[in-house]
C-alpha cells in the first residue's frame, strides 16, 4: 500500500463488487453511499441483472473479473458463489487488489489458506464478510460479557429454505456464523466438536445440532435448521455474573445479574445501535485498505470457522443422504 493511501483520507478509493446476486447488490447499494468512495463497476456473467444494478446506482456493468479489473479498481468484495471465491480473490489480489470475500472464505480450508498466503505476499488487504459480528445487538451481547467468566453460550438460528440455495447446507450457509460468534465471544479457539445432522427435506443437511467445547472450557451449543417457516436468531450467554439474552432480528439484548441467595435477581434491557451491519462491515473494510491497520475479520479467522464448520460435516450420515433422519456424533 502506497503512503498516499495511507495517509489521504479524502482521496476517493475506487472499488468494484464481483457477483450481483442478492448479497451483492445490497453490497454495490451501500457502497454506492459511502463517502470517499467510488463504485467503479459490478461484475457479474448475469447481464441483465449487473446492468439493472449498474444503471441504479450509476457504475459500469461488466460481465467478469478481468473487465472489472481493467477498470482500475482498487479494492472489490467478492459476493460470487462460494466454489468460485478462490480463483476470484488470487486474480485481484495478483492485480494488487485489496479483497473482501463474503463468507466462507472458500469451498475448502486449503483453498482458503491459498488466499490467505497469496494476500501476504502482496501485503494487501483480505477480509471475510462474516457481517454478523457488525450486527449492533451482537456488539451489544459481546461489550456486556467483556471482562466476564463465560461458561456456556446457546445459539439458534433457523428459518425456512432459501430457494437460491443449492450446493451447500444450513452448516455452510447458517452456523458458520455462529462458529465464527462463538469464537469471537470467547476469544478462544474451539478444540472439541460434537456434530447431528439430518437431512429431512433437502438433498444437504438441513438440520443440525452442534456442541462444542474452547480451549477456554466455554460449552456452547448451535441449533439451526431450514424446517422452521419463519425466521428466528437468539443468543444467550452465561457467565458466572450474569446471564444474557439476545434477539438478533429484533435487536434487543436483556441482561440478568445480580443474582442473590434466594433466587432473586435485576434485570435490565441494554442499549443497541441501530447501524446497518453490511455499512459498518463495508466501511471497516475499507477503513482497513486505507490506513493498512488490521482488518476487523481477518483471513486466518475465516478459515479457522470454515475448518470447525468442515469437521462438523466431516461425517455425513448416509441414511441422511437418502433422506431420512439419522444422527451423527462426531466427537473432535
Amino acid at each position: 500500500m502506497s503512503e498516499t493511501n495511507r495517509t489521504d483520507a479524502e482521496r476517493l478509493l475506487r472499488v468494484g463488487v464481483i457477483g450481483v446476486g442478492v448479497m451483492g447488490s445490497n453490497h454495490a447499494r451501500v457502497l454506492a453511499g459511502l463517502p470517499g468512495v467510488e463504485l467503479v463497476g459490478v461484475a457479474d456473467p448475469d447481464r441483465k441483472q449487473a446492468d439493472f444494478v449498474a444503471r441504479t446506482l450509476g457504475c459500469a456493468a461488466v460481465a467478469d473479473v478481468d473487465e472489472l479489473l481493467a477498470l482500475g479498481v482498487e479494492a472489490v468484495t467478492i459476493a460470487a458463489p462460494t466454489h468460485l471465491h478462490r480463483d476470484i480473490a488470487l486474480a485481484c489480489l495478483a492485480r494488487g487488489v485489496h479483497v473482501m470475500v463474503e463468507k466462507p472464505i472458500a469451498s475448502t480450508v486449503e483453498e482458503g489458506r491459498d488466499i490467505i498466503a497469496a494476500a501476504r505476499r502482496a501485503r494487501l488487504t483480505l477480509m471475510v464478510g462474516h457481517v454478523e459480528r457488525f450486527n449492533p445487538a451482537v456488539e451489544a451481547i459481546k461489550e456486556a460479557i467483556r471482562g466476564e467468566d463465560i461458561l456456556s453460550i446457546a445459539i439458534t438460528r433457523v428459518g425456512p429454505f432459501p430457494p437460491r440455495m443449492s450446493n451447500v447446507g444450513v452448516v455452510i450457509d447458517l452456523a458458520v456464523h455462529d462458529i465464527d460468534l462463538i469464537r469471537w465471544f470467547t476469544d478462544s479457539e474451539i478444540v472439541e466438536v460434537q456434530t447431528q445432522l439430518s437431512s429431512a427435506l433437502a438433498q444437504r443437511e438441513d438440520i443440525a445440532l452442534l456442541q462444542f467445547r474452547t480451549a477456554s472450557g466455554v460449552l456452547a451449543h448451535i441449533n439451526t435448521n431450514w424446517l422452521t417457516p419463519f425466521k428466528a436468531r437468539n443468543v444467550t450467554v452465561a457467565t458466572r455474573g450474569k446471564y444474557v439474552m439476545g434477539d438478533l432480528l429484533t435487536r434487543q439484548v436483556t441482561e440478568c445479574f445480580g443474582f442473590k441467595p434466594d433466587g432473586s435477581y435485576s434485570m435490565r434491557h441494554l442499549s443497541v445501535g441501530h447501524a446497518e451491519p453490511l455499512r459498518a462491515e463495508l466501511a471497516a473494510f475499507l477503513h482497513a485498505v486505507r490506513t493498512g491497520t488490521r482488518p476487523a475479520v481477518t483471513g486466518e479467522e475465516g478459515v479457522a470457522s470454515l475448518e470447525i464448520a468442515t469437521r462438523c460435516l466431516a461425517a455425513r450420515p448416509t441414511a441422511a443422504a437418502a433422506g431420512r433422519p439419522a444422527p451423527r456424533v462426531v466427537a473432535g
